[in-house]
């Protein structure tokens, strides 16, 4: 069987001692990361992108790693959840409703596990997932042509900025911000300058990594040093940990379940980890009913998020992988990277560079394992990583990012323009302005811009062809539909959080 053979591939490559290693460093650190309230995948995953090339990591390394970290943060995210009531990151703040409750009747220790078996039951299931459907959805994308993969494009920021803001149009906004910021440069068809102001550094336009680990890492210090700036105590102390075998078979099918809904939810292009984790706790308390006690410190509530948002995390890899177009802003980011490192994610991915897609498979099932035996018996150690001041532990990781961006580029124009990216990084947090659109923008935006250009010369110019075939009106309508949903959807958002009232 061909996926057999392809796995084989893959375990062959993860397997060797140095990828082994890889894994596990990038699953404790991303813990780490995820233990932190605030700091989330994203940023973890931009401020540790430039350590790849410092170390000279080839592409399926690096690739490993940064996901090692990618699933390692979304495991470390329920920590603080229970702990302090404080999300490490947005898809974990479903965790919140349920867990802090449970953490406060005594059963922290009892939480923390049964949120780690569950991340691990969502993250497995959906790494099997990659495994099946990526390569059935690559032979698919081979129908591509340039107006459906405009409508993707346009569906990815249509979703991923509708599902990333409050406000519909400020995502719009920093949408056109970050396709703005893609057309500085050199234009490839007429050669000449764009929006360069004359700059000799900018014709070759801005290096994806600059403006993320910008965007991300440096304005993250700026938002620290300002909003924080003082160690954090752990809230619910943890004493006695151990695991609660009766808890583990009652949330078994809401795990199964949750697994579902929450890998369902990843693969749609830009929906990411917050939509599973949703999904994933409210089809739980609808099936519960009023009797469920959702929102008291019950189990199956903290099962269903931790095994949706874990689910997602290897749901939103298939598009990134396959399509090239990001299903969450952390595979945003590890899209960046694999730019970087000139892999075209896409459907010839797997034909032409088999053993990064089946090393990174292999790598992850591994991962899970890895990560559920550190998560279980270290789980005090992560916990006193909520003692560490941000402030001071935030800045000495950016310090090895400034490192790693120098050293790949040996550009100070870089470094200022990172930090410029980091300044304008803080203002739009503050004027609560997403980032993950303008980063995306500049991912896509030169992708996008070319397709519209392959479609309008095979066209004669003639617009309708962007409307040409079923697939294209499909992603019209999802797109749309993506971009007007939320709407509705953050009104019943707010509806679990009233149970904690």
């Amino acid at each position: 069987m061909e996926i057999l053979d392809n796995l084989a591939l893959g375990f062959s490559i993860a397997a060797s001692p140095y990828t082994l290693m890889l894994a596990v460093i990038g699953c404790f650190l991303g813990t780490i990361i995820g233990a932190l309230p605030g700091l989330g995948p994203s940023n973890g995953v931009a401020i540790l992108i430039p350590i790849t090339f410092t170390l000279g990591l080839d592409a399926t390394s690096a690739l490993v790693l940064m996901t090692s970290v990618y699933y390692g943060a979304m495991y470390g995210g329920r920590i603080s959840s229970i702990l302090l009531n404080i999300p490490g990151d947005e898809p974990a703040l479903m965790t919140t409703l349920d867990g802090y409750p449970m953490a406060k009747a005594g059963r922290a220790g009892d939480a923390l596990v049964l949120s780690g078996v569950a991340s691990f039951v969502g993250a497995f299931l959906a790494t099997i997932g990659l495994m099946l459907l990526a390569p059935m959805l690559a032979r698919v994308a081979y129908v591509f042509g340039p107006a459906e993969y405009f409508a993707l494009y346009l569906l990815a920021f249509c979703t991923l900025g509708g599902m990333a803001s409050n406000n519909q149009a400020k995502a719009a906004l920093a949408s056109c911000l970050g396709l703005g910021i893609a057309m500085i440069g050199v234009d490839n068809t007429s050669g000449l300058p764009r929006l360069t102001g004359g700059n000799l550094h900018l014709y070759d336009g801005i290096d994806f990594l600059v403006a993320i680990v910008g965007l991300f890492a440096v304005a993250e210090v700026f938002f620290f040093i300002e909003s924080h700036g003082k160690g954090s105590a752990v809230g619910v102390k943890l004493e006695k940990v151990t695991v609660p075998w009766k808890d583990i078979w009652d949330t078994r099918w809401t795990m199964l379940r949750s697994s579902g809904v929450g890998f369902i939810a990843g693969i749609l292009p830009g929906a990411g980890a917050s939509l599973g984790s949703f999904m994933a706790y409210m089809t739980e308390k609808s099936i519960a009913g009023e009797k469920g006690g959702f929102g008291t410190g019950v189990p199956k509530g903290i099962a269903a998020p931790e095994a949706g948002n874990n689910a997602s995390a290897g749901g939103a890899l298939i598009p990134m992988l396959t399509l090239g177009v990001p299903g969450s802003g952390t595979t945003a980011v590890l899209l960046a990277l694999l730019m970087t490192l000139n892999i075209t994610p896409g459907p010839t991915l797997f034909t032409e560079r088999p053993e990064v897609v089946w090393g990174l498979i292999a790598s992850l099932l591994i991962a899970n394992f890895v990560l559920l035996a550190m998560n279980v018996p270290m789980v005090k150690v992560f916990v006193r990583v909520l003692q560490v001041p941000p402030a001071i532990l935030l800045p000495g990781v950016t310090m090895i990012s400034f490192v790693g961006i120098y050293s790949l580029s040996g550009s100070y124009f870089d470094l200022l323009l990172m930090i410029g990216f980091g300044v304008l990084g803080y203002v739009l947090r503050k004027l609560d302005i997403p980032t993950v659109p303008v980063i995306l923008g500049i991912l896509l935006g030169g992708n996008m811009e070319d397709a519209l250009r392959r479609a309008m010369v095979l066209s004669d110019g003639e617009a309708s062809y962007l409307f040409s075939s079923p697939i294209a009106i499909g992603l019209w309508v999802a797109a749309i539909t993506g971009f007007v949903a939320p709407m509705f959807m953050r009104k019943l958002l707010k509806k679990p959080q009233r149970v904690t009232d």
